[in-house]
C-alpha cells in the first residue's frame, strides 16, 4: 500500500525503462476518463443512474488523500479540498485540469477508497474536453473475468484476470473485506494506487496494494485471512478493492448518503 504511494516518486527515467520493457498490453480499456494525481492514479466515475448535470466524482484510494492515511476506523466525509487532477484522453494525452470542491468520502477501513466531488459537472467535462466518465458498476465482479488496471499516473494499462476474492486482506493496521486478487500478469507498481479496475467496460474496483517482500501482514506486504482465521502470504501478488457498493451510498447529486437504503460503506 505505502509502496503504491511512495513508488510514485520514481524518476521519469525509471518510468521510461519500466514502460519500455513491459510486454504488449492486451487491454480492452483506454485512458479516457482516467486522471493523474500528484502521487497516485484515479478516474472520473459515474453511477449509471446519476444525471450528467450532477457534479462529477473522481475516485482514488483512501491512502492517496492529500491529508494522509486515514487511521483504522476513520471515515472522512464532506471535507473541503481544492486538489487538482490531470484528465487524460483515450491515448493518455493531457485533456485538461479538473479541480475538487471537497472530499465526499474517504476511508481505509473495510475498503481503501476516496471520492472527490469536482467543481464541474459531467456535462461540462464532456462539453469542454470531449471526455465521458467511466461507469461505476453496481454488480459484484466475477472470478475469472478479464480486467484492465488503468494507471493515469504512469499512463500504463495492466491486463490480467480476477484470480479470486479474499475474505479479509490485512496490511499493517488496516483490514479490507472481500478484496480482488489479480492473476500474476498484473504486476502493478508504485503510483498505480487508485487506478480503476475495468471489466466489461465498467469500473468494478480500485487498485490499492500488493505483497512486495513476502512478509506477513506488514505494510507493503498484505496477507490473506480466511473465514477460519488461517493466514496465507502470496508474494508478488497484487490486489484491489471492490466498488460495486458505492452507487447505493450516493444521491443523484453525488452527495454521500451513508444511511441510504442498501449502503454498506463504513460510517464515521
Amino acid at each position: 500500500m505505502t509502496r503504491r504511494l511512495l513508488g510514485a516518486l520514481l524518476t521519469a527515467a525509471t518510468a521510461t525503462v519500466l514502460l519500455g520493457t513491459a510486454p504488449a498490453s492486451a487491454a480492452t480499456a483506454n485512458f479516457a476518463g482516467t486522471v493523474a494525481l500528484s502521487n497516485c492514479s484515479g478516474s472520473v466515475v459515474k453511477p449509471a443512474a446519476t444525471p450528467d448535470t450532477a457534479p462529477a466524482l473522481v475516485m482514488s484510494n483512501g491512502h492517496c488523500l492529500e491529508t494522509g492515511f486515514p487511521g483504522p476506523g476513520e471515515v472522512i466525509t464532506n471535507r473541503s479540498s481544492s486538489r487538482t487532477f490531470t484528465l487524460l484522453n483515450a491515448n493518455g494525452g493531457n485533456a485538461g485540469t479538473l479541480r475538487a470542491k471537497k472530499i465526499v468520502y474517504g476511508t481505509m477501513t473495510d475498503t481503501d477508497v476516496s471520492l472527490y466531488q469536482l467543481t464541474t459537472t459531467y456535462a461540462q467535462i464532456k462539453s469542454s474536453y470531449g471526455i465521458s466518465p467511466l461507469e461505476l458498476s453496481n454488480a459484484h465482479p466475477t472470478a475469472g473475468a478479464a480486467i484492465d488496471v488503468v494507471s493515469g499516473y504512469w499512463k500504463r494499462i495492466y491486463s490480467c484476470s480476477v484470480d479470486g476474492f479474499v475474505y479479509r486482506l490485512k496490511e499493517g493496521s488496516w483490514t479490507w473485506k472481500d478484496s480482488i486478487r489479480y492473476t500474476s500478469a498484473c504486476q502493478t507498481i508504485g503510483g498505480t494506487s487508485g487506478s480503476p479496475i475495468v471489466s466489461g467496460g465498467k469500473v468494478v474496483g480500485v487498485n490499492n496494494t500488493g505483497n512486495e517482500d513476502g512478509q506477513r501482514c506488514t505494510e507493503n506486504n498484505p496477507c490473506e485471512v480466511d473465514q477460519a482465521g488461517n493466514v496465507t502470504v502470496h508474494y508478488k501478488t497484487n490486489y484491489g478493492q471492490e466498488t460495486y457498493g458505492i452507487p447505493a451510498c450516493l444521491t443523484a447529486a453525488n452527495e454521500i448518503a451513508l444511511t441510504q437504503a442498501g449502503c454498506t460503506l463504513p460510517r464515521p
